[in-house]
């Protein structure tokens, strides 16, 4: 996929959809060389360790490209969830029990990290496409996506690993929904209104040529305000037709707000 092409939806996202961070470019590395040009280490270039969900937070608000590998980590769910280390391991440990039996995870050995950094300035094609929005946003995303020939999302919420929910489900090829979890939270400045998108980088085509329709038809996500609770409202057509078929009330009548 055309890197530029790429970059320009990760634009289009933020100002289409009035983000108040930048759609997130993930891929998996399957070898050091795969790191790219520029990318931030922080242990070996800052001396520091992140948090997998205190590197996506730096790079969608700061513009960061951050590559984290196993050194790197200081939090075992991504090194679980990409499968950097032996999932095993984790049997010696109970206060991991509950956790690991409801996070996805990768291949043991496929993969020596991730690097992440802001869609609109990628300088790699993602294997995945990160949004960061609060509800209403998600809400008008899936919307538009309905009228195509996706599925329906079916996600797990679960309140812990938001960093393997929000990127494993999403390397098969599925769009999901992620609750960002107390550390991401605690740690990373997420809001207490976000919410996470992912979506297969090859689905991201589709999204931007939605919401661009919609926009183009006065139903973007900016054309949205909040009006009185109006009784009878004005309804499309097939509305109409339906309820006349039923036998009920079909036809427009004035609108009335609610007392």
């Amino acid at each position: 996929m055309n890197l530029e092409i790429l970059q320009s939806y990760g634009a289009d996202l933020e100002n289409l959809m009035i983000l108040r961070t930048s759609p997130l470019a993930v891929k998996m590395l399957k070898t050091e060389v795969d790191i790219p040009e520029g990318a931030v280490r922080p242990k070996k270039d800052r001396g520091y360790h992140l948090a997998q969900c205190q590197a996506f937070s730096m790079s969608r608000r700061m513009g960061e490209s951050i590559a984290m590998l196993k050194e790197d980590n200081w939090c075992w769910g991504s090194l679980f969830a990409y499968g950097l280390i032996d999932p095993k391991i984790a049997d010696n440990y109970p206060a991991l029990t509950s956790d690991m039996k409801h996070i996805p995870l990768t291949e043991h050995g496929k993969y020596v990290g991730v690097v992440s950094a802001p869609l609109k300035t990628a300088n790699f094609v993602p294997d995945i496409v990160m949004i960061y929005s609060n509800v209403g946003q998600l809400r008008h995303m899936l919307h538009v996506m309905s009228f195509t020939d996706e599925k329906p999302i079916h996600s797990i919420m679960y309140p812990v690993a938001s960093c393997a929910m929000s990127v494993v489900p999403a390397l098969s090829g599925e769009s999901y929904v992620t609750l960002p979890d107390p550390g991401e939270y605690g740690r990373a400045l997420v809001g207490e209104d976000e919410i996470i998108y992912s979506l297969p980088t090859d689905k991201v085509e589709l999204l931007v040529s939605q919401i661009k329709s919609f926009e183009e038809r006065k139903m973007g996500y900016r054309h949205y305000a909040f009006l009185e609770i109006n009784a009878d409202f004005p309804r499309p057509q097939f509305y109409k037709d339906l309820y006349r078929e039923c036998g009920l009330d079909a036809d427009d009548i004035p609108t009335w707000p609610v007392r």
